[in-house]
């Protein structure tokens, strides 16, 4: 996959006060995806954007749009992506 498609797929970090719990309690980012996305596909773009490898991907159907909820395999991990992309 490359980089262009990758940002197809994942739209835009999903930021509230309860994404900034999950960070630290669950090691999971939120981010928006297209609606069309599959997990597999999330993943690949997540390894693409931010060269950091998925353990575990749910994804919800919202008022806006599809969210996918990407857990990390630390706590570490998940917060140096999310001061890396500007959620922290």
């Amino acid at each position: 996959m490359n980089i262009e498609e990758a940002t197809k797929i994942i739209i835009r970090p999903h930021i509230t006060e309860k994404t900034f719990a999950l960070v630290e309690n669950e090691q999971k980012l939120c981010f928006i995806v297209e609606s069309s996305a599959t997990k597999k596909k999330i993943t690949q773009a997540v390894k693409t954007l931010y060269n950091e490898t998925a353990k575990d991907v749910n994804t919800a159907k919202t008022v806006y749009g599809k969210k996918a909820f990407v857990k990390f395999e630390s706590t570490d991990k998940a917060r140096d992506l999310a001061t890396k992309i500007g959620m922290l």
